[in-house]
């Protein structure tokens, strides 16, 4: 028998690559369009983009970028992230958004964190980030990143720094590569520090201006994601984060034209969308993280609440946003909130039966403490069924909660959950070849 030589070895590998791997897909179900194959590991289009199951990996921050200003690797993702991030390509999965990703330098969570405020497409920070995007692409899934600024959770310390200190969370000063007098947010002073003591930084208030400068910079960052080869774009309006910080009548307490009425308060989100989707292409579909409630019942007279959310939900068509992928608090120390089985479920199945009930198609997805694949199946059973059966199955109880799930820390225990998902709900996926005999 001839051995195949290194060019026939070569054409079934993967194009994008300059070393060899075959072409994966694992994690896609063999017979997709079967009515039997459970809406989970039934494929998912939004725009032009079809994802290959509704398995989604949410967006969790490593600290494990180089932390030092001077450095043209600050920022810049590492081997570190093309082994986490691309086993988790290999395990399955349908799409993984990257973690934030900061859009300027002052906007990251911890000098560790990922940036893309670098410009053109020779800087470390770009071209570490195409290098996951086409390992990820070689192994068959989608990715996206999420563009993000921290605000005035901005400049701490990596949470294992600060549990080895003994707190839950320390700030970071300049000789641990952070910026102390550069914390922003909507309204600054001590009392806007997120915890007092030597937690988090209090914020400078940005001025108008400089709001201005940071929707442009979001722009900017989804331009060079795109030349990256990203399939999807988020933005992160979640968990007290710049973005949250405007939402929120506790953190914004502005005068001008981004503070004050819901209107005002949402203007930054709203030009942000705006200028991300007039530099992407109009197939590329543009992804929201909110948090739907701050959890702060009858600590405030006005806070960012589920019914805040169900208002901003439904004008997210008008934003050229596609997707809600809805989560909740982390915008104040005050926050009540104990975590069980659904507590974020309840919030995505709710807003997801609102805009529905008046005909928005918006795409909605589930996440926090989804662990189990029955579970996590009948989040999404039916999400992919036409208007009129989708009807019925409301009418009858049994209407879908979400048209997605996305899951972080489960995959940091469990890397081939996809792979346990599928034989747990009896559907036959391919896999990759090079593990095709352990599986």
């Amino acid at each position: 028998m001839t051995s195949p030589t290194s060019s026939q070895i070569g054409a079934i590998g993967y194009d994008g690559l300059p070393y060899f791997t075959p072409a994966n897909n694992g994690g896609a179900a063999a017979e997709p369009e079967n009515p039997s194959t459970p809406t989970l590991f039934r494929p998912l289009h939004i725009r032009q983009l079809t994802l290959k199951n509704r398995i989604m990996v949410a967006p969790m921050c490593m600290y494990s970028c180089q932390s030092d200003p001077s450095s043209p690797f600050v920022g810049a993702l590492t081997d570190y992230h093309i082994a986490h991030l691309g086993n988790l390509a290999l395990k399955g999965v349908g799409l993984i958004i990257i973690e934030a990703t900061a859009v300027q330098a002052n906007g990251r969570i911890s000098p560790n964190d990922s940036g893309l405020w670098q410009e053109g497409t020779d800087s470390e920070q770009f071209k570490a980030l195409k290098r996951v995007v086409d390992f990820v692409h070689s192994q068959g899934a989608k990715i996206a990143i999420q563009l993000a600024h921290a605000g005035r959770k901005a400049s701490s310390m990596p949470p294992w720094v600060a549990q080895e200190a003994g707190k839950r969370s320390l700030r970071a000063g300049e000789a641990a590569g952070g910026w102390p007098h550069d914390v922003v947010g909507p309204s600054g002073g001590e009392e806007q520090a997120w915890a007092p003591g030597d937690s988090f930084w209090p914020p400078r208030e940005l001025s108008t201006a400089e709001v201005e400068e940071t929707v442009k910079a979001f722009a900017r960052s989804a331009e060079l994601s795109v030349k990256a080869g990203f399939d999807l774009i988020e933005i992160h309006g979640a968990h007290g984060y710049l973005v949250n910080q405007f939402l929120s009548p506790v953190t914004n307490k502005r005068t001008d034209k981004y503070g004050g009425t819901f209107e005002n308060r949402t203007r930054i989100l709203r030009e942000i969308s705006g200028a991300i989707r007039a530099v992407i292409p109009e197939s590329m579909p543009l992804f929201l993280r909110i948090s739907a409630t701050e959890w702060l019942d009858g600590k405030f007279p006005e806070f960012w609440d589920i019914e805040s959310s169900i208002k901003l939900a439904k004008t997210l068509p008008d934003l050229g946003i596609d997707f809600l992928d809805v989560s909740s608090g982390g915008n104040h120390k005050d926050q009540t909130l104990e975590p069980h089985t659904n507590y974020q479920i309840d919030l995505a199945a709710q807003i997801r039966k609102e805009i529905r009930e008046v005909g928005q198609k918006t795409l909605i997805g589930a996440v926090g403490l989804i662990t189990e694949a029955t579970a996590a199946s009948q989040l999404v059973q039916g999400s992919d069924l036409d208007e009129a059966h989708a009807a019925e199955s409301m009418v009858a109880g049994s209407a879908p909660r979400a048209d997605a799930v996305l899951l972080a820390r489960q995959f940091l225990r469990q890397a081939d959950w996809v792979y346990h998902a599928a034989k747990t709900l009896g559907v036959q996926i391919t896999v990759p070849k090079q593990l095709g005999r352990a599986i």
